[in-house]
């Protein structure tokens, strides 16, 4: 069994931070479970361009606000407390952070390492261990 406090990774290596977001890696590909879990926080007011192209990933928001645009459909959604979006097509998207933070919690398939940072593409790379 696993069990972890997200106090306990605030300030850790399993903490990540770029220009206005910050990722909290619960669970990485070393855990086993076959998809990496995160608590991501994205800025109000901030803007981010991302494309997960080898990745899949689900998002779940559970405080703040924003919109997602999907770059290939020029379709923007709203986004607040109990709206999820599923990237099942790897779609390159635009998120903005709304009127306050953005709490989210997201799962990638496959898992991430921890060791990931958004390349110019706004990707993860594939990390081995």
């Amino acid at each position: 069994m696993i069990v972890r406090d997200i106090q306990d990774i605030i300030d850790s290596e399993r903490e990540v931070k770029g220009d206005g977001w910050t990722s909290r890696r619960l669970l990485l590909k070393k855990d086993g479970m076959g998809f990496s879990f995160h608590e991501t926080i994205i800025a109000a007011g901030s803007e981010h361009e991302f494309w997960y192209k080898n990745h899949l990933e689900a998002v779940y928001c559970v405080a703040g606000n924003g919109t997602i645009e999907d770059l290939a459909t020029g379709e923007v959604h709203d986004i607040h407390d109990g709206v999820i979006y599923a990237l099942n097509n790897h779609d390159r998207h635009i998120l903005k952070g709304g009127s306050e933070d953005m709490r989210l919690i997201c799962a990638f398939n496959p898992p991430v390492t921890g060791r990931e940072t958004h390349d110019s593409d706004g990707a993860y790379e594939l990390v081995e261990e």
